[in-house]
């Protein structure tokens, strides 16, 4: 399945709302613009790989499950067989 930037997107603010982070505050912790943090929760862009796994680290959780849009991707493949 292939990954959509859209729910990719919405996990991301999702989790960044549930936080109580601000878009600002997300891109400081990571050192990205504000802007950067929009684009990818409106679903413009995807986050750089070099930052994904800060990026999961501050948000608590992992890369399967936000690249995936909050679901393990090996849990649906184990359902679809």
């Amino acid at each position: 399945m292939p990954i959509n930037p859209k729910h990719v997107g919405e996990q991301i603010y999702a989790l960044r709302k549930g936080k109580g982070i601000t878009q600002n505050d997300l891109g400081e912790r990571l050192s990205v613009s504000p802007q950067a943090v929009s684009k990818w929760e409106n679903g413009d862009t995807l986050p750089d790989t070099g930052i994904l796994l800060d990026l999961c680290d501050v948000l608590n959780t992992t890369a399967d499950k936000l690249l995936n849009g909050g679901s393990l991707a090996a849990v649906e493949r184990r359902l679809m067989r």
